[in-house]
C-alpha cells in the first residue's frame, strides 16, 4: 500500500518498531496524527487462536466519545411501552421489518425480544452484512429491554475476533485526553484477555497496536501498563 507524504514524515517522528507502555503509545499517536478532521483511534490485538476458536463479546469502555445510539427494538405490542421509556429511536414488529426490506437502515443499533426472532431472522441477509442482527451473545436479544437499552446508552460496544485472530476496536478521538483513551485501551485489553477460551493454549495476546485513522501504528505493551 502506498501511503502520502504526511505518513512518511510522521513514520520519521518516532521508532516504528518500539513498544510503548500505554500511555506513550496513546501519547505517540496523538503526537503522529496529521488530518484535519477528528481522528478515531483504534486499538488492534492479535490473539493465539486455532481456527475453531473464536472471541465475541460486548464491553462497556469507561470514557465516551460517541454520540448517542440510534436504537431500534423489534417487540410485540406488550413491550412498546417500556423500549419508549427505555429511549428506542425506533419500536415496532412486522411493519419495520417490511420498511427494512424496501432499504431502509437509518439505525445504528437494533435490539429484538426472542419471540420476535423467528420474523427478524427474515432479514439476515441485509442485518448479517451490517453487523446489525440481534444476537444473544451480544445482549440484543433479550426481553430485558431496559437493561439491554442502558447498557447501549452508557456505550456498550460489541468486538469480535475476525478471521485472522485479530480484534479491533475504536477505543477514542485524537482530541480527547490522552489518560482518557489510555484508560480506555486499558479496559478493552482486560475485558479481551477475560475472554480467553479455556482450550487455548500458550501466550493469549501475541500483540497490541494503536493507530489513528489516517496515521501509522504504535506498538503498545501485551500488559497493558
Amino acid at each position: 500500500m502506498k501511503h502520502g507524504k504526511k505518513y512518511r514524515e510522521a513514520l520519521k517522528k518516532y521508532d516504528s518498531a518500539a513498544v510503548f507502555d500505554m500511555q506513550q503509545a496513546v501519547e505517540t499517536v496523538k503526537s503522529l496524527s496529521f488530518a484535519k478532521f477528528d481522528e478515531t483511534i483504534d486499538i488492534s490485538v492479535k490473539l493465539n487462536l486455532k481456527k475453531s476458536q473464536t472471541v465475541r463479546d460486548t464491553m462497556v469502555l469507561p470514557n465516551q466519545f460517541r454520540g448517542e445510539k440510534r436504537v431500534l427494538v423489534f417487540c410485540k405490542a406488550e413491550k412498546e411501552s417500556e423500549a419508549e421509556e427505555a429511549g428506542a429511536a425506533f419500536i415496532g414488529g412486522d411493519d419495520l421489518i417490511e420498511k427494512i426490506k424496501g432499504g431502509w437502515l437509518d439505525f445504528d443499533v437494533a435490539v429484538a425480544t426472542p419471540d420476535m426472532m423467528k420474523d427478524v431472522g427474515k432479514l439476515g441477509m441485509i442485518l448479517g452484512r451490517r453487523g446489525l442482527m440481534p444476537n444473544p451473545k451480544t445482549g440484543t436479544v433479550t426481553f430485558d429491554i431496559k437493561g439491554a437499552l442502558s447498557e447501549l446508552k452508557k456505550g456498550r460496544v460489541e468486538f469480535r475476533a475476525d478471521k485472522t485472530g485479530v480484534i479491533h476496536l475504536a477505543i477514542g478521538k485524537v482530541s480527547m485526553d490522552a489518560d482518557k483513551i489510555a484508560e480506555n485501551a486499558r479496559t478493552a485489553l482486560s475485558e479481551i484477555k477475560r475472554r480467553k477460551p479455556a482450550e487455548a493454549k500458550g501466550d493469549f495476546v501475541q500483540s497490541v497496536s494503536l493507530a489513528s485513522t489516517m496515521g501509522p501504528g504504535v506498538w503498545a505493551s501485551v500488559s497493558g501498563d
